[in-house]
């Protein structure tokens, strides 16, 4: 599988027709390129309020109400790039409204003549909590994708050992990670989250992030990070960890993966937490006492 992660490049657009060819561009070029799957990042569809009136864009709460109406075309406009382009496209996440005039933080994977695929968001951050608009999803998924078994954790999802270990206990191999950080200390967490859950589940970590800055946007302000692909720290694979990584401005990086390097029962690892992951359940270890 050849996978792209996006250092997606935000800007201030006109409108959604705008949004929407600025999509078309950016997943051409990885299909030129030969990817078959895309990673996008968190928030993106919040790029659309470019195109809103100035005090609607600025506040959080009337942004969110007036991107709704555009839920089904900004579908449509991925679904039909997934079957133009023949390749699988985790579109980042989309704001949904739920009853309560609560929003779920919801993720898409859109591949080619099929239905879309999601996963919400579980843990919220400490400005998604203050804003008082977004609610935590309550259920977790994987999906087979190209031949393999994946997950997502959106953002800050992916700083949480559990519910990721549940996916890679369903059998997956691959962990999608839309995210969004406004400083170097958020980037810095979500990617030693990304590299943690990728050593302790042997499995591969795909992370896109968000670039530059729109003043306008309460959620999109300011954005720091690198789009990578991580893997196991292991017999064959990179020492760092790192299989590829945006840098110098570029804004996709590209990387085959192997699945064979991690999902061979019989391959030889220098560590295999993923298979002694069992250990930590001993009853002598459960807890700590103090002596």
């Amino acid at each position: 599988m050849r996978i792209a992660v996006c250092r997606y490049p935000l800007q201030t657009l006109t409108g959604f027709s705008a949004f929407a060819e600025k999509q078309a561009i950016l997943l051409q070029e990885v299909v030129n390129r030969g990817a078959t799957l895309a990673v996008l990042p968190e928030y993106l569809a919040l790029e659309i309020a470019g195109g809103f009136a100035e005090h609607v864009r600025g506040d959080l709460a009337a942004s969110l109400a007036a991107l709704q109406p555009w839920f089904g075309s900004w579908q449509e406009c991925y679904q039909n790039l997934a079957d133009q382009f023949g390749i699988c496209i985790q579109a980042g996440t989309f704001l949904l409204a739920q009853e309560g005039g609560r929003y779920r933080n919801r993720a898409f994977l859109f591949r080619p003549l099929a239905t879309p695929l999601w996963q919400d968001k579980l843990q919220l951050t400490g400005f998604e909590k203050q804003c008082g608009l977004i609610e935590g999803g309550d259920s977790l998924h994987v999906f087979d994708v190209q031949g393999q078994r994946c997950g997502m954790a959106v953002c800050y999802d992916s700083e949480f050992p559990l519910p990721v270990r549940a996916q890679r206990e369903a059998g997956a191999r691959l962990l999608l990670v839309p995210s969004c950080t406004d400083t170097e200390a958020g980037a810095t967490r979500v990617r030693v989250g990304c590299q943690a859950r990728a050593l302790e589940n042997r499995m591969l970590v795909a992370c896109a992030v968000t670039a530059g800055e729109l003043p306008w946007s309460p959620a999109l302000d300011s954005n720091t990070g690198e789009a990578a692909i991580y893997a196991p720290m292991d017999i064959g694979l990179p020492a760092d960890g790192v299989l590829c990584q945006t840098s110098g401005g570029s804004v996709w990086a590209i990387h085959d993966v192997d699945f064979a390097d991690i999902a061979d029962p019989t391959r030889t690892a220098q560590v295999a937490n993923d298979r002694d992951w069992p250990l930590q359940h001993l009853p002598s270890i459960r807890r700590a006492r103090r002596i």
